[in-house]
């Protein structure tokens, strides 16, 4: 019989992630705007350390799930469903990695090493160059707003499944179960 829940370790990095890309996001809206000062600075240190930590548990989410089937989609839901979920799915891991990648693109372009918690620094990708550390920067925003928009999707079906079709699509990634039949 087919495991009807996520593995513990699937569901902790779902919702970690979760909230990693939430802060990240939050946090990315609200330094851009900043003037320049000490304070900015620490809060693009911060952006970039939590984004390197996302680009790590993107890469154990990815290997955790190549190792670990999710359980199957409910029987009575449709093809184009199916179809859709598994295609949204694919998306947001593409756009978990891509994020990340393009902002230490953007940063080795524009001539800011990442230095991870301060401590470890990562190579620099690319040379610097201005005009491509622009570009850049209009991909990772660009990307990130197609992520915004894909977790709101995403969001937004799995309550529909949960409320309206009222099958257990939501409640297999939990971390608490509640069963709504």
């Amino acid at each position: 019989m087919p495991e009807t829940r996520y593995t513990h370790p699937a569901i902790a990095l779902h919702w970690l992630m979760a909230v990693l890309l939430i802060g990240l996001f939050g946090l990315g809206l609200y330094m851009s705007d900043l003037p320049l000062s000490p304070d900015k600075l620490k809060l693009y240190s911060w952006h970039k350390w939590a984004g390197v930590t996302a680009f790590l548990l993107v890469l154990l989410r990815l290997g955790w799930r190549i190792g670990h089937r999710p359980p199957p989609l409910p029987m009575a839901m449709p093809a184009w469903q199916k179809t859709a979920s598994h295609g949204a799915h694919h998306l947001l891991y593409l756009l978990m990695f891509a994020i990340p990648l393009s902002g230490w693109l953007m940063s080795s372009a524009k001539g800011f090493q990442t230095v991870y918690f301060g401590v470890l620094p990562l190579p620099d990708l690319l040379a610097k160059d201005k005009e491509l550390g622009e570009l850049l920067e209009t991909v990772h925003w660009t990307l990130n707003y197609a992520l915004a928009a894909l977790v709101v999707a995403h969001v937004a079906a799995a309550l529909k499944h949960h409320l309206r079709d009222r099958d257990d699509v939501l409640s297999r990634i939990l971390p608490v179960v509640g069963r709504n039949r």
